[in-house]
């Protein structure tokens, strides 16, 4: 431990003696003061009971909203998978047979189709 000089220890001592005659006198005294401190404490005790009231009863209602809002979410989940499958151009099983009949029928001169829209154009 550092050792203080005489005047820093003074100087702390001080301090503390003034802190300690703000506080005793900042005490409540008599009954008006000690009845301003229970309904400080009451005051502050009741609103600690509202406070963890309102808290559990949020929580209860997010609890309860949970299944709710995960049944939504899956929804729009799925919706935005059709919607990809749907742009990229058909479903993932639908692609896989298309892949499974080309690789099959791999004959000499047998082109492979991609998927899309195609147009036949007539030259006549």
């Amino acid at each position: 431990m550092p050792q203080m000089n005489r005047d820093q220890r003074n100087a702390a001592w001080q301090a503390a003696n003034q802190w300690r005659a703000r506080a005793a006198q900042t005490q409540p005294t008599g009954l008006a003061g000690g009845l301003k401190l229970l309904f400080t404490w009451l005051a502050f005790g009741a609103l600690m009971i509202v406070g963890v009231v309102f808290g559990l009863f949020f929580l209860l209602i997010g609890w309860a909203m949970m299944p709710f809002m995960r049944h939504k979410l899956k929804k729009r989940m799925e919706q935005m998978r059709a919607q990809q499958a749907q742009d990229i151009g058909g479903s993932y099983a639908s692609h896989q047979a298309s892949h499974h009949e080309a690789s099959h029928n791999t004959r000499p001169g047998h082109q492979e189709v991609l998927e899309g829209h195609y147009e036949v154009k007539d030259d006549r």
